[in-house]
């Protein structure tokens, strides 16, 4: 066995396209969001806020991001492993990983490239399903394949 792989990654111009997709997506729907893509560990590589969008949406687009990488798929209300959580468990794994590390909110997406995970993207601004297609038209923008 070799001591080291070679691996993907996200380059700076890949999180660009994919945050001008996203922010395409997001004025289509007429939507202030904000968009956070973060590398396979979990740090920050681009943060859009887009004119009008709310200050909240920093950190719940940035957690998104991290949860997904992390996770390695889209963020839900399910646990680690996609498991049914109720809304006290959700809250409780949300305070045991760190509130800035895990959440249940929709509209975090990986992006994986070659079966690999190379980061993560979140979107908070607009209802869970606008923040999910937002999501989905930025990963599909740079060729990475979509969960599910």
């Amino acid at each position: 066995m070799e001591p080291f792989e070679t691996t993907n990654r996200l380059t700076s111009q890949g999180a660009k396209t994919m945050m001008s997709a996203a922010i395409a997506e997001a004025e289509e729907l007429g939507i202030a969001a904000t968009v956070a893509i973060v590398d396979g560990g979990g740090h920050l590589i681009l943060l859009e806020r887009m004119d009008g969008g709310r200050f909240h949406t920093v950190h719940s687009s940035l957690t998104k991001a991290k949860t997904s990488a992390s996770n390695r798929r889209p963020t839900t209300t399910g646990g680690a492993q996609g498991q049914h959580l109720d809304t006290l468990h959700a809250i409780g794994l949300s305070l045991a990983a760190g509130p800035e590390r895990w959440t249940a909110m929709e509209g975090g997406f990986p992006i994986f490239f070659e079966d690999e995970c190379l980061g993560g993207i979140g979107v908070s601004g607009g209802d869970w399903e606008q923040d999910e297609r937002i999501a989905a038209a930025a990963v599909k923008a740079v060729g990475a394949t979509l969960p599910g």
